[in-house]
């Protein structure tokens, strides 16, 4: 599977509203307005690098990714991570991609293209409780099982692409 990474423009704001509409979203990320706000407001300070990822051979897009420095935002489970790591956040929005390996597909993809760019390492942060976002990223390479407070207190699963 090949997935080329597009950058995220609010053209594509209605998009990511249908699919944080998606019923597999679950609560794991807020709502459309609600985040495309956030988005608004990263693409204007240019502090996270947010994209929309396609299937290459579909010619497709289906998922968002985001990616930040890890010392960029007040996020203290990120505290020990070496300079110039980064944190990626995701989710896959088009249903009709789910179980079908996409999600670890293009994580692999994505956290390789940081590591070649100079990343020492990628990071993320699921909840504990969300089993299908921790074995995608296991699945894609990101190891690891210590728990720890997040910025707003919760738990959250800390998991490394070297």
């Amino acid at each position: 599977m090949q997935y080329r990474f597009e950058t995220l423009t609010r053209d594509d704001f209605p998009m990511i509203h249908s699919w944080l509409a998606q019923p597999h979203i679950g609560g794991w990320w807020g709502s459309g307005p609600v985040e495309t706000k956030l988005m608004d407001e990263d693409i204007e300070s240019g502090k996270t690098d947010m994209r929309i990822v396609w299937d290459v051979p579909a010619d497709h897009p289906f998922a968002y990714i985001q990616d930040y420095d890890t010392q960029t935002f007040d996020m203290p489970h990120y505290v020990d991570l070496p300079a110039g790591g980064r944190a990626i956040d995701t989710f896959l929005g088009d249903p009709e991609y789910l179980g079908k390996g996409h999600a670890s597909g293009y994580l692999r993809q994505r956290a390789q293209q940081l590591i070649d760019a100079g990343a020492p390492c990628v990071v993320v942060d699921p909840s504990p409780e969300n089993a299908r976002a921790v074995a995608a990223y296991a699945k894609a390479g990101f190891e690891g099982d210590h728990t720890a407070p997040c910025e707003d207190g919760d738990p959250v699963r800390i998991m490394l692409f070297h």
